[in-house]
C-alpha cells in the first residue's frame, strides 16, 4: 500500500470531508543507474555551489526567485506556507461540470481519496451526489508548496482526484502546420472516407487496459536476465552510506447542506461575511490535519 501523502479535507459547501490522499499510479520500466566505467562506482547528485565548486548541505539552501535584473528574492519555507494559510489542507471544490467539459490534454496525474477521522458518511454522501447528478468536482489544492487545479471524479467506491494543468501549459495547435477542419480541404473522396470509417468500426471495441503491456521494459529485462544467466555482470561495491487528524466537523448534514444551497442561491459574494459569523457564533471547531508531507526519495541519473 503507498504512503499517505497528504491529509486534509475536501470542502463542499459548508460541509468538509476529512480525507486521506494516496498516489493511484506508479512508474514502471528499467531503471538505470549510472556508474563510472573504470572502476564500477555508482554516479550520483550532490549539491554544489556553482562558484566555489564545493559540495554544500540542505540546511544551507534557501528557495530563491530570480527577477528579470537578475537579482533574487528569497523566501522561506514559513512564508511560502503562509501564503496559502486556508488551502494549504483543503481540496476547495469550486466548481462542478460535465465530464466530457474536461479534454484528455489537461489531466496530469491520479490519486485516490480515503476517508478518515470518521468521515465515510460525507464522503459516501459526495460520492453518491455527484453520480446522480453526473459530474465531477474543479478543486484547488496545495502539495509541496505549490498549488494544483484539480478534478474530483466519482469512480467506483473511490472518489478521485486527478490534477490538472493550467490552461497556460497546454500549448496551442495554432503553432503547428494543420490541414483545415472538414472533408474539403483535403479533397476526400466520399468512398475513402466510408471505407475508413469501415475500418474504424471493425477496430472498435471495448477498452481492457490489461491487455496493454510495457514490451520495450520486457525486452530489457529478457536482456538482463540473459546477461545474469551467462555471469555477465559487474559488481558493484555499495557506498557507506503524523498527527493524528481531527474528527469529522459536520453535525447536521442536512443543515449544513441547506446553508450552502442557500448560500449559493443568495450570491455568495454577498453571503460570505455572514456565513463566517454563524460559523464564528457555533461551538469551537478542530481544526482539519495538517497537511503530511512525504519526503522525496533523492533522484537518481539515468542513461
Amino acid at each position: 500500500m503507498p504512503r499517505v501523502i497528504w491529509k486534509g479535507a475536501i470542502s463542499f459547501g459548508l460541509v468538509h470531508v476529512p480525507v486521506a490522499l494516496y498516489p493511484a499510479s506508479s512508474e514502471s520500466g528499467i531503471d538505470f543507474d549510472w556508474l563510472d566505467k573504470r572502476s564500477m562506482d555508482p554516479v550520483g547528485y550532490k549539491r554544489i555551489n556553482k562558484r566555489t565548486g564545493k559540495e554544500i548541505t540542505k540546511e544551507h539552501i534557501v528557495r530563491g526567485v530570480k527577477l528579470p535584473g537578475g537579482d533574487y528574492v528569497v523566501l522561506g519555507d514559513d512564508e511560502i506556507k503562509a501564503a496559502y494559510p486556508k488551502t494549504m489542507q483543503t481540496i476547495e471544490i469550486e466548481c462542478f461540470v460535465q465530464p466530457t467539459e474536461i479534454p484528455f490534454t489537461m489531466l496530469e496525474k491520479p490519486f485516490y481519496l480515503e476517508p478518515i477521522a470518521k468521515g465515510e458518511k460525507v464522503y459516501t454522501l459526495l460520492r453518491e451526489a455527484m453520480l446522480a447528478a453526473g459530474v465531477v468536482g474543479i478543486a484547488r489544492l496545495v502539495m509541496h508548496t505549490k498549488e494544483h487545479l484539480a478534478v474530483l471524479v466519482p469512480s467506483g467506491p473511490a472518489l478521485m482526484l486527478d490534477t490538472l494543468r493550467w490552461a497556460h501549459e497546454v500549448r496551442p495547435w495554432t503553432e503547428l502546420k494543420l490541414p483545415p477542419e472538414g472533408r474539403q480541404a483535403a479533397s476526400l473522396k466520399d468512398a475513402e472516407l466510408k471505407m475508413a470509417v469501415q475500418l474504424i468500426e471493425d477496430m472498435t471495441e471495448r477498452w481492457q487496459p490489461e491487455r496493454y503491456e510495457d514490451r520495450f521494459t520486457q525486452a530489457i529485462q529478457a536482456l538482463v536476465d540473459r546477461r545474469a544467466e551467462t555471469g555477465h555482470t559487474e559488481a558493484v561495491e555499495p557506498l557507506e552510506a503524523g498527527t493524528e487528524p481531527a474528527p469529522s466537523n459536520v453535525v447536521d448534514l442536512t443543515e449544513l447542506l441547506r446553508r450552502s444551497v442557500g448560500a449559493r442561491k443568495g450570491g455568495e459574494a454577498a453571503d460570505a461575511p455572514k456565513t463566517r459569523k454563524t460559523e464564528a457564533a457555533q461551538p469551537a471547531r478542530k481544526a482539519p490535519a495538517k497537511a503530511i508531507t512525504s519526503r522525496k526519495a533523492a533522484p537518481r541519473k539515468r542513461a
